[in-house]
């Protein structure tokens, strides 16, 4: 065969005949043999973010310049680029995900009170593939959701971007059924890969949801279990859940369902590089359009094996969306004609008084920002002044106390570091800080409440301020203003029963408080004890959303009871105690903007400067720590069992004796 085929060869020497049949025979075998392994590996990259909270240009808003070359991240014009970009530069499949909260976070979201649906359109334009819902999408309740989505075409199969969400249950009838929520995906790949997608809320994102119901969860764990099951049975060679739940639930996730091939989680505002547990990557990418997720895997399909491998290719995990990215010329038209609605929209509520949301409101040569959780802030202090003093002027009445939930407080205030913007807030970036939520009106953000409690009522509040802080976390820690307290979280328990034993409230994690008795910003010499005895009331100014809720606690732990009240001391209905001005509601976001301008102007800079004051926290909450009470409850019921356990071995040794001596006597 060789000899007919390859005389020229055959007379070579037997050394290079022998060697030229090996490479004969391995080249027969490459070209006939079955297709090898190599073959058998396929690639495909998953792009994603979370936590967009509405960010449609980048921040801060006083440092942007279209064009220009600036310190700012975000917004989607850059994104559309970017994604483009990915996709043009290979030929594997690339899929575009969002864990949830899209909206609730700037003040573009006011936009959607005003029959807009600004993110969801921004989305489709740069190219998302599928999403799931956070918390903030029910800021203003599961019926403007239904609107938002309906308004923007859905459910529109085939035209919009999937909306999946697993675990959301809603009543029969209900109009965000008729959006086209799915409960999974199934994306068929070009190169044969079909990857299995569902979505959860989880239990910390849907407990601080503030307008959720009637729209409730089940369990995430037990969906996830039926989603696998399902998605597998389906065909899904890889199983994808998209979250909103947090990094420590998505672990329990990860650890509690198997199966789960990735996690592409959101709402704790994260980003780190991917984690593996239980075999299962879980991803989260940051907030505010701040970077773009960009995780590249491969997968066997003779062997079923996933692997990242963006540290292979040396491709990076995170892609700022900077100014060295061009922003879509189409994507930035349409973010500054909604800039030009929401000053419509400003100008309107305010008459007048702003009308450009980029203007310089106010000039600072610091941050006002949040150090650390559970503790004072200066950017708490500066919400919770402007919220007492400018209720003062409104209402004509001088306010002792304001409180604001750290929840409720949404960003730090940053001035601008650009050479045009230097120290510069505009009302955008300051507004950003306060503008959650609606009222009544239907207008966007959160109206001021103005009522009355006595002595014994806000020292309550304090306690539970410390109580749920420990039981829901720093979003329910409060901030205040008009007040200076000393409080040990240690001292506000007795005991927490394991197993989910309901815990043992001591009611004693205040240790003092005082109330400032100057005029203006808090100084440190004019204060009065807060007596929790006398008859008097104090004016506390907060806003609708914790006026709701704060008096719930009162109905689980009686001794914790608020009852608002008017002036007279007679109780008062919520819509009663908001503010109006003019019969608008005065917002929460109003009161920040006109507080900045009420500052002394500087000649030379031309605006309002904020007090050095503001430049760090004060000492208006004072954590002390002790030996906490727990402690001394676990060291209490040590000293039962073991006595209980003395009187038991007592009790068994005065019954083997009274045996042995009735044996004695009846042998």
């Amino acid at each position: 065969m060789w000899t007919t085929k390859f005389p020229d060869l055959m007379d070579k020497t037997p050394g290079k005949q022998q060697i030229f049949r090996f490479i004969a025979v391995c080249a027969l075998f490459l070209l006939f043999a079955p297709v090898t392994s190599l073959s058998q590996v396929k690639h495909f990259t998953l792009l994603h973010t979370s936590d967009e909270h509405s960010v449609l240009l980048p921040l801060s808003l006083a440092d942007y310049e279209t064009g220009a070359a600036d310190y700012t991240k975000g917004g989607y014009a850059r994104l559309a680029t970017l994604v483009e970009r990915i996709r043009n530069e290979t030929e594997e499949p690339v899929l575009l995900f969002s864990s949830g909260d899209i909206i609730g976070g700037t003040p573009f979201s006011w936009l959607i009170l005003e029959g807009y649906s600004p993110e969801i359109e921004f989305m489709k334009m740069a190219g998302y593939d599928g999403m799931t819902l956070g918390n903030h999408e029910f800021d203003y309740g599961p019926d403007v959701l239904a609107e938002y989505l309906l308004r923007a075409g859905y459910p529109g199969l085939g035209q919009q971007i999937p909306l999946i969400a697993s675990n959301l249950s809603l009543p029969e009838g209900h109009m965000l059924l008729e959006a086209g929520i799915s409960e999974n995906h199934i994306y068929k790949l070009p190169n044969g890969i079909s990857l299995g997608v569902f979505g959860l809320l989880g239990v910390s994102a849907y407990e601080v949801a503030t307008s959720s119901e009637p729209a409730e969860i089940a369990d995430p764990l037990d969906i996830a279990l039926q989603q696998v099951t399902q998605l597998r049975e389906a065909g899904a060679d890889i199983i994808v859940a998209i979250t909103h739940s947090g990094i420590d639930e998505d672990r329990e996730l990860a650890m509690g369902v198997d199966g789960i091939d990735i996690i592409l989680g959101g709402h704790d505002h994260l980003r780190y590089e991917p984690d593996i547990v239980n075999n299962t990557y879980i991803i989260n990418s940051g907030k505010y359009l701040q970077y773009l997720g960009n995780y590249e895997f491969e997968w066997n399909s003779d062997n079923g094996r996933l692997r990242l491998v963006n540290d292979l290719i040396r491709s990076p995990y995170f892609i700022p969306l900077d100014h060295l990215i061009d922003e879509d010329p189409l994507v930035l038209e349409m973010a500054l004609e909604y800039l030009e609605k929401l000053n419509e929209f400003v100008s309107a509520h305010t008459q007048g008084k702003f009308t450009d949301v980029r203007e310089p409101l106010v000039f600072s040569s610091f941050p006002l920002i949040r150090p650390a959780p559970f503790t004072e802030t200066a950017v708490g202090n500066f919400v919770t002044d402007a919220m007492r003093l400018m209720a003062e002027k409104v209402t004509g009445e001088k306010v002792d106390i304001a409180f604001q939930g750290n929840g409720v407080i949404r960003s730090d205030i940053i001035p601008g570091a650009m050479e045009w913007s230097e120290g510069m807030i505009s009302f955008f970036d300051m507004v950003t800080v306060s503008g959650l939520g609606s009222g009544a009106d239907g207008k966007a953000g959160y109206p001021l409440v103005s009522i009355y409690l006595t002595g014994r009522e806000v020292l309550n509040i304090l306690e539970i301020s410390a109580l749920l802080s420990i039981f829901m976390g720093d979003n329910y820690f409060l901030q205040t203003s008009g007040l200076r307290y000393n409080y040990d979280p240690g001292q506000a328990l007795w005991l927490r029963i394991p197993f989910g034993g309901p815990p043992v409230p001591a009611y004693r994690a205040v240790a003092r408080a005082e109330l400032y008795t100057g005029e203006g910003i808090q100084d440190d010499i004019s204060f009065a004890p807060v007596d929790g005895d006398d008859d008097r009331l104090y004016h506390v100014v907060t806003d609708y959303y914790l006026t709701s809720f704060l008096p719930m606690v009162g109905d689980i732990l009686p001794r914790l009871k608020l009852v608002p009240k008017d002036r007279n001391g007679h109780p008062l209905e919520l819509e009663q105690a908001v503010i109006r001005r003019e019969q608008r509601e005065y917002k929460i976001w109003e009161a920040v903007a006109e507080y900045a301008i009420s500052f002394e102007a500087d000649e030379n800079i031309g605006l309002p400067v904020v007090p050095l004051y503001y430049s760090s926290p004060g000492d208006r909450i004072v954590l002390q720590q002790g030996m906490p009470l727990k402690y001394w409850s676990y060291f209490y019921i040590v000293v039962i069992l073991a006595i209980l356990l003395v009187l038991v071995l007592l009790a068994a040794r005065k019954i083997k004796q009274r045996r042995l001596t009735y044996r004695r006597r009846y042998p």
